[in-house]
């Protein structure tokens, strides 16, 4: 049973901050947070992305980025990346969540595009993207049946 999610990108000021607040808000009895491979340590969200969240119900206002730790990866019965980079890393430093890592938009085999200090367009498509990866997840972890 999953009872814990991680989402992670990169700076964790943008993508996995909004996928996570997505999630958790559909998935109220599933813990939820969020990491950065390279956090932004201590920044908040970016403002466009927490405009973008907002306008969809979702405050990232008090969000503050955290660094990708091996306790996080461990406490996680899943990890949702956002590239396949990124699975990959995570799988390459902890061999032993292979398995438990996918992509936020896996079975498409699609990257998130990485919004962070770009044009409002790239905003608007990472969000549509991650709306499009939330859905799928919500309905996998709401059945409890992890691909």
């Amino acid at each position: 049973m999953i009872e814990s999610v991680l989402v992670v990108c990169e700076g964790n000021i943008c993508r996995s901050p909004l996928a996570c607040a997505m999630l958790a808000r559909s998935l109220p009895t599933i813990g939820f947070s969020s990491a950065g491979t390279h956090a932004l340590v201590g920044e908040g969200a970016d403002p466009l992305i927490v405009e973008l969240a907002r306008d969809r119900g979702v405050q990232l206002k008090d969000h503050v980025a955290t660094p990708l730790t091996d306790e996080r990866v461990r406490g996680a019965d899943l990890i949702l990346t956002m590239t396949k980079a990124q699975r990959d890393q995570i799988e390459h430093a902890w061999p032993f969540v292979r398995g438990k890592v996918y992509r936020l938009i896996e079975t498409e085999g699609v990257d998130v595009v990485d919004p962070y200090r770009r044009h409002r367009a790239t905003f608007d498509l990472a969000v549509a993207q991650i709306e499009h990866g939330v859905a799928h997840w919500r309905g996998v972890l709401a059945g409890q049946q992890v691909h």
